[in-house]
């Protein structure tokens, strides 16, 4: 183990041989299942988001780094099982910021950032950096992460993420306002689709805001929704 409170950052952990497995191997493991992307594409998007959204709010550095952290590894359960993934790589990360030397009361806010990422029907802000996690994770709805290369075989997640050709996370530090815009093509999935299948995610993204003292707004082909 390397000395304790040793100052771990977003790409030390990238770097981690583990953290490069678990990722590759949990991305693996949903392709066999036929989910979309959740390897290092996710994995890097989610950090940069939650990282932006606590530093347009203010929040100190080292919060912002912790929130890339766990956004950066919080799919790394996958490589155990879809099922209770979140807390499977809750556990997974101790061992490996642990062994990193980082700070146990850091480790402790990445933990319990992750295993309260998800189930996204009941997910709950336990932290700032928990917030910004679950609202950068339930965000990234874009077209480059499907992974069908045949339309025709396209499920409705496949078909919903497909027409996302635009997705910005915006956050307003005056008004308080965190905003997910879309630019979805209609052609290929209506509206009323990405809510039949997101519906719960966006809710997370509004208690997540809130915890945050902010408004969670939700604007597709410049129509405000949410």
């Amino acid at each position: 183990m390397e000395d304790v409170d040793r100052v771990v950052t977003l790409q030390d952990v990238k770097l981690n041989p583990y953290v490069k497995a678990y990722v590759d191997g949990g991305n693996a493991t949903l392709g066999a299942l036929g989910y979309t992307d959740h390897g290092v594409r996710h994995a890097s998007i989610v950090a940069a988001i939650a990282k932006n959204i606590l530093q347009k709010l203010g929040y100190p550095a080292r919060d912002q780094e912790l929130a890339a952290i766990a956004g950066y590894t919080h799919d790394m359960g996958n490589v155990v099982s879809r099922y209770f993934h979140a807390q499977v790589g809750a556990v997974l990360v101790e061992r490996i910021l642990s062994e990193m030397g980082m700070d146990p009361a850091e480790i402790a806010i990445v933990m319990s950032a992750i295993g309260s990422h998800d189930p996204e029907e009941s997910c709950v802000a336990v932290s700032p950096v928990s917030a910004a996690l679950i609202i950068a994770d339930k965000s990234d709805v874009h077209r480059s992460r499907v992974r069908n290369p045949d339309m025709l075989k396209f499920d409705v997640h496949d078909r919903v993420n497909y027409a996302a050709t635009r997705s910005i996370v915006d956050v307003d530090p005056d008004a308080r306002v965190i905003s997910l815009r879309l630019d979805v093509d209609t052609e290929i999935s209506p509206v009323m689709e990405y809510f039949e299948i997101f519906l719960t995610r966006m809710l997370a993204c509004k208690r997540a805001a809130e915890y945050l003292n902010t408004r969670f707004e939700l604007t597709i082909n410049g129509v405000r929704l949410l």
